[in-house]
């Protein structure tokens, strides 16, 4: 009899928990998604408005109204000359679900000036791993033009700003990023890509804790049971694994303004189809160009909702939006180019499902521009003409794509990553990331930067520049003269 009990409160016990992780929500969700839509919806149609009101005037140009393009992330601060000086403005400037991400807000500024990582257990000061360590707020910037190769993850603390603006900055051809159980992280205008797995190595993730890290999976960006998150204006390809992953409980995220290339798995959202807490997952998706050589997972969704709106999509190998364990995915105002395979139309993807189970998934599309051949199947909801909160707001034309696509990527420079490295035993025409880019080549040196962007180039790297130069003709000038 007792064993019977025994097994009957396991069973019961078992019961409520499951029961519990279906109604689980997570800390960060937000409990209405269609409000945060129409939220973007307003931002958007007030920047372009304003955009429209102020270039209509019969007013002179003035350089305030002609540096606006109705990209409401960007026309909040780039329009400012001192934008130097008030770099935490950024961080009000975010949309969607990841816009409550502080970054180091009210945090000092820390300044990184040595692009070395000699020991991911006692990293130098100085270093980028020095700074993102840390436990208070900060705001981390670039004295100058990087290319960090690390060794190990670099494992992001908690209220964390990486802005590479006024610097070309390379994460690259090493570890790469990982926000695990962290929150209130911004990464902004930065290069990732060549990243490789590493592990089976001490990492030091806090200024009082190290600790043994497995093999990595080799993702530029890896989200890991972390919230408001914030990935804006980085050019990312060429990795082992995802672009951009995020699994595990990750909600509260906007990925924005970014430039995708040349990788096979882009972007994964949702760690598997029973993994229940990811029902809370909401990621906002907006701004960004999937550029050259992609072929699926832009992104590949489970369980969540997931806003797709205002993106470029400039053609894919497979498809482009997938998805399993009914998602909700919102397409509104993309532009779909579809490749010239004639089996390769479909935007969509249901993986490893049948139709009997994903004709109610909710799957919309919205205003969307379908080129060469391109269609979107919807489903659920998505079948009707009117839905839910958001068919009161018309989503921003798709014939608006090229204006609010103009910049994304990093800014002040080559956008693709490909244009703008110089890779020593890299073949970067050959195959994509997400399934072998080489990435594991030791002669990973030189690094041949684009021309910096007007308004992003610090002055005093400019001055320097030009001082070496002329250094170094005035000494060669010298070393001519005493060999005659």
């Amino acid at each position: 009899m007792l064993l019977i009990t025994c097994i009957c409160l396991i069973w019961l016990s078992n019961a409520c928990s499951l029961e519990a992780a279906y109604n689980l929500t997570l800390p960060h969700q937000h409990p209405d998604p269609e409000a945060v839509v129409e939220q973007v919806q307003r931002s958007l149609n007030h920047s372009v408005s304003r955009r429209r009101a102020l270039l209509g005037a019969n007013e002179e140009k003035d350089s305030f109204s002609s540096c606006l393009t109705g990209n409401p992330i960007d026309d909040c601060w780039r329009c400012d000359p001192n934008w130097q000086s008030n770099r935490q403005r950024l961080a009000d400037c975010g949309i969607g679900f990841g816009r409550n991400a502080l970054g180091g807000k009210g945090g000092q500024i820390y300044l990184v000036t040595d692009s070395s990582d000699r020991d991911p257990v006692n990293p130098t000061p100085g270093t980028l791993r020095f700074a993102v360590i840390q436990t208070e707020p900060l705001w981390i910037i670039f004295s100058g033009n990087m290319l960090i190769r690390l060794k190990q993850e670099l494992i992001v603390n908690s209220f964390k700003t990486i802005d590479g603006r006024g610097a070309n900055v390379h994460i690259a051809g090493g570890g790469c990023i990982t926000l695990q159980y962290v929150s209130n992280v911004i990464i902004h205008n930065v290069h990732i890509h060549h990243c490789v797995p590493t592990g089976n190595a001490n990492v030091r993730s806090s200024p009082t804790h190290w600790g043994w890290r497995t093999k990595s999976d080799g993702d530029g960006i890896s989200i890991f049971g972390a919230s408001n998150i914030w990935v804006d204006h980085c050019s990312l390809s060429y990795c082992k694994d995802g672009l951009i992953d995020a699994i595990m409980g990750s909600t509260a995220i906007t990925i924005s303004n970014n430039y995708f290339s040349h990788h096979d798995e882009v972007m994964l959202l949702g760690h598997n189809d029973n993994y229940l807490p990811d029902s809370g997952m909401q990621v906002t998706i907006i701004f960004n160009h999937f550029g050259q050589a992609l072929v699926q997972r832009m992104p590949r969704c489970r369980r969540g909702y997931i806003h797709v709106v205002n993106n470029d999509f400039t053609q894919w190998e497979m498809y482009a939006i997938g998805g399993s364990a009914n998602p909700t995915i919102n397409s509104q105002g993309n532009r779909y180019t579809a490749p010239s395979d004639p089996n390769a139309k479909e935007v969509t993807k249901r993986v490893d499902t049948n139709e009997g189970e994903w004709s109610g998934w909710n799957w919309r599309t919205e205003g969307d521009m379908l080129v060469n051949g391109a269609f979107f199947v919807p489903s659920g909801e998505g079948l009707a003409v009117k839905y839910a909160k958001a068919s009161s707001v018309d989503p921003k034309s798709s014939g608006l794509i090229d204006q609010l696509t103009m910049n994304a990527g990093v800014l002040g420079g080559t956008r693709d990553n490909s244009m703008s490295i110089a890779y020593p035993g890299f073949n970067n025409g050959g195959s994509s990331g997400g399934g072998g880019s080489g990435g594991e080549d030791d002669g990973f040196f030189g690094m041949t930067f684009g021309s910096g962007g007007a308004g992003l180039s610090p002055p005093s790297f400019v001055l320097s520049c030009l001082t070496a130069i002329i250094l170094l003709l005035f000494s060669s000038s010298n070393a001519m003269a005493t060999t005659r």
